[in-house]
């Protein structure tokens, strides 16, 4: 997994997840119903969600109208607790993580300018993602442009739509 990259473990995660904020208090959403309204592939969400019930994030009813269901507050779990659930570190490299440091490659990590760069990154990666709470990504309503800021106007030039 390239390092600035969000996992397909995450993502699905967290997609599934702002679907149980979204119908909290509807009761348990079986699994296969879960998977289907969000495009996911069943085995690989079954995983994701028993990582989630082991972390206290979501409980499971059994019997014909069983499922899932959030067993925690959604405005007190951020997103960054739930990627560091599924995937481990928020860092763009290991040396730079703050829970899941290893040593790079660099000769020198004290005077290296690119890890210098990517604890800037990491930083402002976790204010983000330690702030925003699972219950405020439910309340988004997306994006249609991929810029909606018009900031990187020169990066999509000649992409094609």
């Amino acid at each position: 997994m390239p390092p600035m990259r969000l996992s397909r473990r995450s993502e699905y995660g967290l997609r599934a997840l702002v679907d149980l904020v979204r119908h909290d208090g509807a009761g348990p959403v079986a699994l296969g119903a879960l998977a289907q309204r969000n495009n996911l592939p069943n085995k690989f969400l079954e995983q994701i969600m028993a990582t989630l019930k082991h972390g206290g994030i979501v409980r499971t009813t059994l019997g014909s109208h069983g499922g899932y269901e959030m067993a925690a507050d959604a405005s007190a779990v951020s997103i960054g607790r739930v990627v560091r659930l599924l995937d481990g570190a928020l860092a763009p490299l290991p040396c730079v993580s703050l829970r899941y440091y290893g040593r790079c490659s660099c000769p020198d990590e004290s005077t290296c300018p690119l890890r210098d760069v990517m604890i800037d990154v990491r930083d402002v990666m976790l204010e983000i993602l330690d702030k925003e709470t699972l219950a405020e990504l439910a309340a988004r309503e997306g994006r249609a442009s991929i810029d909606p800021r018009g900031l990187h106007a020169d990066a999509l030039a000649g992409r094609r739509p």
